[in-house]
C-alpha cells in the first residue's frame, strides 16, 4: 500500500506529479484553487498538451487513486506527505516570484494538526527550504519544527513533451533534507519508480539511482543541471557561428563531438537556441544568487548572451537574404518552443516572429499544436503548411516538429513567391531542398554546391523533444546503431 499524498498546485508540474504518484500506488489528493482548471482536471483533461497525461488522469481518477479539490484543509487531513508544486515565475528583476510559495506556507501553517512531511517540488532559489521552514514556524507560532513537520527538497527534471515518461522513468531521484527519516519516508513514495516496477510496464529497466543530500545541495543540483544543458546548446550555437566563418558544417562537427562518450550528443544541436519556462528562469536565478554573494559568473552570463544573440542573428540573416524585411512575406513552420508541446513561454520561434513583424514583415505561421498567439501580436496562424507558405518570400523552420520532414518540398516551392528555405533547426537534407528549387540556408552550414546525402536517425525526437536531423555521412561497420547525435 502506498503513502497518503497531497499535491499543492495542479499546473504543469503538479498535474504530472499527481497523476504519476497515483499511478504507482499512492493515494493522492491534488489541490487546485482555480475553479475552471479544477473542473477540467477533475474530468480527466489536462489544461495543456502533454502526451499521455490525459490517459493517466482518467485512469487514476476512475480507480479512485487520484482526486482533485480546492479544499486545502481536506487535503492536509487526508495526507501525510505534501508535495508543493506551485509556480515560481520570474519576477520583474528576473528572480523567481515567491508569492505563491508564501501563500502555501500560510495555508500549511493554518492547517497543521499533526506531523507532515513538506516536499518542495517547485524550482526555487537555493535556501528556499530553510526559508519555507522558518516561515511555517513563524506563522504557526512555534519553533518546534520537528514536532510539526519535516522538509524535503525533491527537484523535478521534467521535459515538456515527455514529462510523464520522465517522471516514471527518471535518470535519478534527488531527495535533500537534514532529516534522514523524512528522506526514507519520501523514498517509499518513489519505491515503484526507484525499482522500476511501474503498473502496466513490461519491465526490464534498471533501478533508478536515489541521491540523498542536504537540502541546499538538492536545490543546487536542479539549477546546475539546467544551466549545464543550456550551456551545451549555447556552445553549439557559438561553434555554428565559427563554422559559418570557416566553411565547416556544424551538424557534422557536433556529430563528431557527440560520438565522444565524455561529451555525448544530447543538447548539442545548433539552431534557434533554447527557450521554454525553465532554462532562462533558472539561469537568471542562479546568476542572481551569485550576485547576492558579489560574484559575477561569466560562463552563465555568456550562456544567456549567446542564446539571445542567436535569435537576432536569424533576423539578420533573413535581412541579408531578402535585402529588406519591410513588406516581405515570411512563413514560420513552428511556434512552440519545442515539439511535443503547445507552450509558447520564451519560445525562440515566437520571439523571431515578433522581431520580424516589428521590422515590417508580414508573418504567417503553422504549428501542429498552437492555434492562437497572445493578443496584440500581428501573426496570422494558418491551418496547414501549404497555406502558411503561400506567397512567402521565405520559409523558416522554427520548431522541429517531426511531421515537417514529410513536407513535399516541390509543392512548397510552387506556392511560394520567393525561394529562401531557412532551416533554423538543421533538420532538413540541404540537397533535397535544393533539388526542389529552393535556396537552402542553415545554421552553421555551408551553401549547397552539389546534392548532399545525409544520415537521418529514424528514432525521431529525443528525450529533449528535439528532432534528429542530417548529420555527417559515416561508414558504419558491423553495427545497426544510428550514428546521429542529438541536442
Amino acid at each position: 500500500m502506498g503513502e497518503r499524498v497531497a499535491v499543492v498546485g495542479s499546473g504543469y508540474v503538479g498535474s504530472v506529479v499527481a497523476a504519476c504518484l497515483a499511478h504507482v500506488g499512492n493515494a493522492v489528493v491534488a489541490v487546485e484553487s482555480d475553479r475552471g482548471r479544477l473542473e477540467q482536471l477533475a474530468s480527466g483533461q489536462a489544461p495543456f498538451h502533454e502526451p499521455g497525461l490525459d490517459r493517466l488522469l482518467r485512469q487514476t481518477l476512475d480507480d479512485g487513486s487520484l482526486r482533485f479539490t480546492d479544499d486545502f484543509g481536506l487535503a492536509m487531513d487526508e495526507s501525510d506527505i505534501v508535495f508543493v508544486c506551485v509556480g515560481t515565475p520570474p519576477g520583474p528583476t528576473g528572480n523567481p516570484d515567491m508569492s505563491a510559495m508564501q501563500s502555501v506556507a500560510q495555508l500549511i501553517a493554518r492547517h497543521l494538526r499533526r506531523h507532515h512531511i513538506i516536499v518542495t517540488k517547485s524550482t526555487v532559489p537555493i535556501g528556499t527550504g530553510y526559508w519555507l521552514g522558518a516561515m511555517i514556524e513563524d506563522l504557526a507560532g512555534t519553533t518546534d519544527a520537528d514536532g510539526l513537520f519535516s522538509l524535503v527538497s525533491n527537484p523535478e527534471f521534467l521535459q515538456e513533451g515527455s514529462a510523464v515518461q520522465d517522471y516514471l522513468h527518471p535518470d535519478r531521484v534527488v531527495l535533500g533534507s537534514d532529516d534522514p527519516a523524512a528522506i526514507r519516508r519520501v523514498a517509499e513514495v518513489y519505491r515503484p519508480i526507484l525499482e522500476q516496477k511501474i503498473p502496466g510496464d513490461v519491465g526490464g529497466r534498471d533501478p533508478v539511482p536515489l541521491l540523498q543530500a542536504r537540502m541546499t545541495t538538492a536545490e543546487m543540483i536542479k539549477y546546475a543541471s539546467n544551466a549545464f544543458l543550456a550551456t551545451k546548446i549555447s556552445f553549439a550555437n557559438e561553434v555554428a557561428r565559427l563554422c559559418d566563418y570557416v566553411g565547416a558544417d556544424v551538424t557534422e562537427v557536433t556529430a563528431g563531438m557527440g560520438l565522444d562518450v565524455r561529451i555525448g550528443g544530447r543538447f548539442l544541436n545548433a539552431g534557434l537556441g533554447w527557450g521554454g519556462s525553465c532554462f532562462g528562469k533558472d539561469l537568471a536565478a542562479l546568476v542572481g544568487t551569485a550576485a547576492e554573494y558579489g560574484y559575477q559568473p561569466p560562463l552563465l552570463q555568456a550562456t544567456m548572451s549567446v542564446n539571445n544573440l542567436q535569435r537576432q542573428a536569424v533576423v539578420a540573416e533573413l535581412l541579408r537574404q531578402l535585402k529588406t524585411l519591410r513588406g516581405s512575406r515570411i512563413c514560420l513552420l513552428g511556434l512552440a518552443f519545442k515539439p511535443g508541446t503547445d507552450d509558447l513561454r520564451d519560445s525562440p520561434a515566437l520571439d523571431v516572429a515578433l522581431r520580424l513583424a516589428e521590422r515590417g514583415a508580414f508573418v504567417t505561421a503553422y504549428d501542429p499544436m498552437v492555434t492562437v498567439v497572445p493578443d496584440g501580436h500581428d501573426i496570422r496562424i494558418m491551418p496547414d503548411p501549404q497555406r502558411a507558405a503561400t506567397g512567402a518570400d521565405a520559409v523558416v523552420v522554427a520548431t522541429e516538429w517531426p511531421q515537417f520532414l514529410a513536407l513535399d518540398m516541390t509543392s512548397l516551392a510552387d506556392v511560394m513567391r520567393g525561394d529562401v528555405f531557412y532551416d533554423c533547426r538543421n533538420v532538413f537534407d540541404p540537397g533535397a531542398v535544393a533539388r526542389a528549387g529552393l535556396r537552402y540556408v542553415g545554421i552553421g552550414r555551408p551553401p549547397v554546391r552539389h546534392p548532399v546525402t545525409s544520415v537521418l536517425d529514424a528514432s525521431g525526437p529525443d528525450a529533449a523533444g528535439q528532432l534528429q536531423g542530417p548529420r555527417a555521412s559515416v561508414v558504419a561497420v558491423a553495427t545497426d546503431a544510428p550514428v546521429s547525435s542529438i541536442s
